[in-house]
């Protein structure tokens, strides 16, 4: 798959491409980042030089409990030429009208941290099974949904550098640069990087790490600083945001973000990626179910949730999404978290003659972080049997105080 990156406000123009396989993604899908305003950094007075197209925030502490160890085509001909004509021209009028129709597939999954954190011992580390398995390993269970769309999303938590140098904190997590091949092995096309992990190692380790991003051709936003990737004709732009460290000062960044992406970067779809809520709670706190709301009321189309490590619920306000949180996923900063429940969420989105539908075409598809229960093998997996509807019942749970229900397939039920 063609890509090219570019940071949009300054005069350098960057290109990656690489090719991706599969059956759902755009064959000339495009990536941008933009860095979408100028601000003022009132959180890291000491990173006030950081180049000029990163914005640098603090992190806050994070604490992790970790355990003991193509379709085939066919065509008819007539026999005659009469024959040929009428259905040639038949032909054409159908093309015309499925031409005046895009579907726009997204998955969207949780906390991925690629690497270690600080002091983790090696045995059964994320390190030891990437020097073992390979980078095709790590996505390999869930690639047939990250093919069979047209975006995949991930909150990347952690960074890809090879800096020493970091933010005191109980945790700091990183991997190395070379890890950002996972990602695109695994058909990820978009991270959200706005979390309290991107500074684990100073300003170099982010600066590294959106290094990678753009060099493997991966859309990437946090802060002021969005992304936009572009597949059939279609833009899609996002905003990522810390809440959790930042509160309500990420009301800017979210509402100008949307803004600029909607008014400026003539975004078709836009999605907002938020980091907060608390830890290992079931459920939303108040302020994020106000602050996902605003986001819908600013422009949002899809509210996308990370931080608090397990499953939230989901919520349709005014007609579109909230997933308060999406769980881990590929997560190697813990070797055996307590809670290995995740999800992949799937909504498709209809244009007719460039204009986006009012539909709710959306399923869930119940996870695991690993394939094996007894430990994390870094390998998240789909469900099968009672696991599968036992998890689904747990989303059914924390979704129910909005209202919303998923059938026993997964899908969206409306009425």
């Amino acid at each position: 798959m063609k890509r090219s990156v570019r940071a949009a406000g300054f005069s350098v123009l960057l290109f990656a491409s690489c090719i991706c396989g599969g059956c759902g993604k755009d064959a000339s899908a495009v990536v941008a980042t933009e860095q979408t305003f100028p601000t003022e950094n009132t959180l890291l007075t000491a990173e006030a030089e950081e180049k000029n197209d990163n914005r640098i925030d603090t992190g806050g502490d994070e604490r992790i409990d970790d355990g003991a160890a193509g379709a085939e085509e066919s065509s008819e001909y007539a026999e005659s030429g009469d024959m040929a004509s009428v259905e040639n021209e038949a032909a054409g009028k159908e093309k015309e009208e499925t031409d005046n129709i895009v579907t726009i597939t997204i998955s969207a999954a949780g906390d991925v941290t690629l690497g270690n954190y600080l002091g983790q011992d090696y045995t059964r580390s994320f390190v030891q099974t990437y020097e073992e398995q390979g980078k095709a390993y790590f996505f390999q269970n869930v690639l047939e949904y990250f093919l069979d769309d047209d975006m995949t999303i991930v909150n990347f938590e952690g960074v890809l550098t090879e800096s020493e140098e970091i933010q005191e904190k109980d945790y700091n997590m990183k991997g190395e640069p070379e890890y950002v091949y996972i990602l695109t092995e695994g058909s990820v096309e978009a991270v959200s990087f706005g979390n309290n992990h991107r500074l684990d190692y100073l300003a170099q380790g982010s600066r590294d790490t959106v290094d990678m991003f753009e060099e493997a051709g991966i859309a990437y936003a946090y802060d002021n600083i969005t992304g936009i990737y572009e597949t059939k004709g279609i833009r899609i732009g996002f905003v990522s945001v810390n809440e959790s460290s930042q509160g309500t000062a990420v009301e800017k960044y979210l509402r100008e973000g949307i803004a600029k992406l909607r008014d400026e970067d003539e975004a078709d779809l836009v999605i907002a990626c938020c980091h907060w809520g608390i830890e290992k709670d079931y459920y939303p706190e108040d302020y994020q179910k106000e602050l996902g709301r605003k986001c819908i009321d600013w422009g949002a189309d899809l509210v996308l949730g990370s931080h608090p490590h397990v499953l939230q619920g989901i919520e349709v306000y005014e007609g579109r999404f909230i997933v308060y949180s999406l769980g881990n996923f590929c997560f190697g900063a813990n070797r055996n978290p307590s809670d290995k429940d995740t999800m992949i969420f799937r909504q498709t989105f209809t244009f007719v003659d460039g204009v986006k539908q009012e539909d709710r075409e959306v399923r869930v598809i119940p996870c695991s972080v690993s394939s094996v229960p007894e430990r994390n093998d870094f390998c998240p997996t789909p469900a099968q049997d009672e696991e599968y509807t036992r998890i689904l019942g747990r989303i059914n749970q924390f979704s129910e105080p909005f209202g919303v229900i998923f059938d026993e397939d997964g899908w969206y039920r409306k009425d």
